[in-house]
Order: C-alpha cells, then structure tokens, then sequence
C-alpha cells in the first residue's frame, strides 16, 4: 500500500505542477513552498525552548484549532507556537496571525520531505486536527518519539478507515498518542477497528463560535439595515441557494422582513448573477451608507470576514452548501442562538443533524420547501422555540478546548 500511496503523492506534485502555469492557486501551493526548509531552519536557530506544532488543512480546521492555540498561548506565552495549512485558501489568509510565532506551509508528503521538516522545526509535540493525516510525516514523528495528538476528529464507516483497502490509514492511527473524537459515534467506529487510545471531547469550533458571538465587534450599518424589522442572514450561499430563496424575498407575506446575503463566492460574476434573480433592487454592502441604507430590503455581502458578526443581528439563518458538496458553518449561527435552515446535504455534520432532530433546524429541498418553512417560523413562539434548541446544543457542548490543553499541559 505504501507503494501506492508514494506514487499517488508523486502524481499529484506533477498535476499541481503543470496546474501551476494556468491555475492561481496552484501557483500558491507551489510558490509558498519554496525555500521551506531554510525558513524553517532560520526560525528555529532564533527561537529555542518548547515549541507546539499544529498543522490544519485549511481554514476550517484552523477555526477548530483556534481556540487550543489560544488558550496553550494564554496559558504558556513562553512556549513557541507553529501552524503549518496544506491549502493556500487557509495559509494565504492566515499567513500573518498574530498569536503563533509562524506559519508555513506542510511540505508534500513524502519520507525526504518529513525527515527534512521536522529536522528543520523540531517539535516537542504536535498537534493534527480532524481530517489531517499524511503517512510520512506521523511516522517520523512516531519515529522520534515526538507526542502527537489528532483534535475535533470525526471519523464515519464510509470513510477509508473502515475498508478492506484502508490498511495504511488505520496504520496511521496508531501513530498518534491520543485521538480526540467529537462524538459517541466516532468513538464508536475506532474500537470497532481496535483504535483504543480515544477521548471523546466533542468540537473545538463551539468554543470559538462562542467566543465570536461574545466578542465579536459590532456592525452600526448591520444594525441600522435591521432596524426593527426581522431579518434572515443568508450566509455562505451558492447559486442554487440564491435561487430557493429569491421566491421567500419576492412574497409579499414577508414584505415586513429583511434580508442579508452572505455568498460563498464574492467575485463581480457571481454577485452580478445574484442582483439579476432579486426580486427588487439591493444593495451592496461596499456601497451602502448612513443615508441610503434604509432604502433597500435586500443587504449583498461583498467582502470576506463580517459573516460571523452579522448573525447577531439575525433572527432566522440560511446556511449554504447543502445543494453541493454540503452545508457550510451552522455552529456560528447556533451561537447567536438563531434557528438554521439548509438544503439536504447535511448529515455529515453533527450539529446540524442534531438541529433537525431537536427542531432548532430545518431541511428544504426546493422553494416549496423554503416557503413552508419560512411561514412556520414567522409565528413568534414557533421562531423562538427553534432558537432555544439551537442555543442549547452551543451551551451543552462547550469547553472542547480546554480538556485538550489540559492534557498537553500535562504531557510538556
């Protein structure tokens, strides 16, 4: 199987290769990776003592991550903090985050490259979080007796864990110390494999969410669009989203609510697709102002970084992605204590099935769907039902974070 996995990893620098003369983000991934391990090695030589390394895919995972790489820093400010992301959607955004001592990005995984890198960074311990699992990199930690620990993971029989062909993925869980599981069922499914070395500690993300929720700096223009109208935060949609929704907009039943719009995808194409399906005029967010905001029912997101903070001038969410690949962030409305609406492609995540089984969420599968929905929960005491179930997950799910800082406390 190692065989295989070697030649795969080969195919895939020579496609991202070729990919890089014509692809952006190809080009990233190839260019960040240059120089790596002088960078490292530099870093290194200028900061000695304890150093903590938590790698994440992406900017998702880094969310799960946040709230560990916070509180150890908090806790420990002596103690060296590196994030390394494989994806350039999560390095180029943080690149610059202030609370670890660096960022790099993951060198490709082959047995040269790891031996290379963690030469380079020497670790004292290591943190992957959820889905990260690169076969040459944990074995050398393995190898070297470097603890490693696996965060906010959860782990479904469909995965390759599970299959007669999986046999180097289960390898590499017995690569890591400890595997901290978000849920029962994940727990579940590794003894069944005979993974033993598991903590059920549910999902590191509830902690940042909430803290967002309480933290989060206010939006004046948010406030002033809502005024005392009722409002639904569309956050993360795509184009079949935008389309399920356009019917609820149009209806003249609802013509006392607001609307804000969040797409995934904020290019002028996409943006321009969305004003053309309104029912009425909107108004972009990088256009608005004091004096004419009031003008318009429908808000269009434009830019990265408000969604988290426009939820808690919602009453009602829309969450993206369930007509794809799947739904998108529900855990940053739920911490606003806002019920959650969503297309059917939902059940990989632990939350939102949760929601839909407890009430404090809701599927639709077409603008049908929608319409019901929405005339369900325009009624006050069925809208504040539903936000109570959906708070109620966020409040009886917190604390993830600090049982894992409290075990590599204990281990440094």
């Amino acid at each position: 199987m190692i065989v295989l996995y070697n030649f795969g990893i080969f195919l895939y620098r020579l496609g991202i290769g070729i990919a890089s003369f014509f692809n952006p983000k190809a080009q990233l991934w190839v260019s960040g990776r240059r120089d790596l391990f002088s960078k490292t090695t530099a870093f290194r030589a200028q900061n000695e003592g304890q150093l903590i390394w938590f790698h994440c895919a992406s900017l998702g995972e880094f969310e799960q991550g946040r709230p560990v790489i916070e509180g150890l820093k908090k806790d420990r400010p002596d103690w060296k903090i590196v994030v390394t992301f494989y994806s350039p959607s999560g390095y180029e955004i943080r690149k610059n985050y202030a609370v670890a001592d660096a960022v790099f990005y993951l060198p490709l995984d082959t047995k040269n490259n790891a031996r290379k890198f963690i030469d380079a960074l020497r670790p004292d311990y290591s943190v992957f979080v959820k889905y990260e699992f690169w076969y040459h990199h944990l074995f050398e930690l393995k190898r070297r007796s470097i603890p490693t620990i696996l965060i906010s993971s959860i782990f479904r029989k469909e995965q390759i864990f599970f299959k007669f062909h999986g046999s180097l993925h289960r390898k590499m869980l017995h690569f890591f110390d400890c595997i901290f599981v978000q849920d029962e069922l994940s727990k579940k499914n590794l003894l069944d494999i005979d993974i033993q070395h598991i903590k059920l500690s549910g999902d590191t993300r509830i902690d940042r969410v909430l803290s967002i929720a309480e933290i989060g700096k206010s939006i004046p223009l948010a406030a002033q669009f809502k005024g005392n109208s009722p409002l639904l935060i569309c956050g993360s949609t795509w184009g079949q989203d935008e389309k399920t929704l356009s019917g609820v907009i149009a209806n003249k039943v609802f013509s006392d609510w607001k609307f804000i719009i969040a797409p995934h995808e904020i290019g002028e194409k996409h943006l321009k697709q969305i004003e053309a399906i309104l029912p009425f005029s909107s108004v972009r967010f990088s256009k608005v102002n004091e004096q004419n905001i009031n003008d318009f029912r429908v808000l269009l997101i434009d830019n990265i970084g408000l969604l988290s903070r426009l939820y808690k001038y919602g009453d009602l969410a829309y969450i993206g992605g369930g007509f794809g690949a799947g739904i998108h962030n529900t855990l940053e409305p739920m911490a606003h204590g806002l019920p959650v609406i969503f297309g059917p492609k939902y059940r990989k995540f632990t939350e939102a099935v949760y929601l839909v089984d407890s009430g404090g969420g809701f599927v639709v599968n077409d603008s049908q769907d929608l319409m019901k929905v929405f005339v369900n929960l325009t009624d006050e005491e069925n809208l504040k039902e539903a936000a109570g179930k959906a708070r109620d997950y966020i409040l009886e799910n917190e604390g993830a974070s600090a049982g894992v800082i409290d075990y590599i406390k204990i281990e440094l």
